[in-house]
């Protein structure tokens, strides 16, 4: 007797089984990989939003620097503008006591005989107009204008004969002295 077992239902009752199974991992593994597809999308596009975030950050922080940057050159222009004030004002404060300083030297280096009749000033240059009885006294002025720490070395510009011949007219100019220059009044 002779068993004949089939093994053919069998068989393909495990190719069945192996095929179903294959076709669960394959979907299994398609659902993986588009779920990790959706997630990595997800993931960047929540990192291109969060980069965003950062970069409008940074955008309105630059914004208020530059406005910041601004206003400090504004405050700098106003304080230099401020600076040209004060030193205009120390200008004006000096000039005040300079033309004091000017007029005193010019009484108490006056020598005898000589008599001023005009004096101008156009900014540190001062132009003296006199009259004297001798060149020697014009001279002598001149010598003692120079020796004072006020004016600077006079410059005669001319010597002339008045009608009365007893009179010498003579004009000159010298640069007053400011303390900025090494000299002080």
């Amino acid at each position: 007797m002779t068993i004949e077992i089939n093994l053919l239902p069998w068989r393909e009752h495990l190719r069945e089984r192996h095929r179903k199974r294959f076709y669960l991992a394959l979907l299994l593994a398609a659902l993986v990989g588009v779920a990790g597809g959706a997630g990595l999308t997800f993931l960047s596009q929540q990192q291109v939003v969060a980069q965003q975030q950062r970069n409008d950050r940074i955008q309105r922080q630059m914004a208020r620097l530059e406005s910041t940057i601004h206003s400090i050159g504004e405050y700098e222009e106003m304080r230099e503008h401020i600076l040209e004030r004060i030193e205009a004002f120390g200008r004006l404060q000096y000039g005040r006591t300079q033309t004091v300083h000017l007029f005193n030297h010019l009484a108490e280096n006056l020598e005898p005989g000589v008599h001023y009749t005009h004096l101008s000033r156009r900014g540190d240059t001062v132009r003296l107009v006199g009259v004297a009885e001798s060149n020697h006294q014009v001279s002598d002025q001149l010598r003692a204008l120079a020796q004072g720490a006020v004016l600077g070395v006079p410059v005669l510009s001319e010597v002339e004969t008045e009608m009365d011949p007893r009179y010498r007219r003579f004009s000159l100019s010298v640069v007053q002295l400011s303390p900025a220059s090494g000299e002080e009044p």
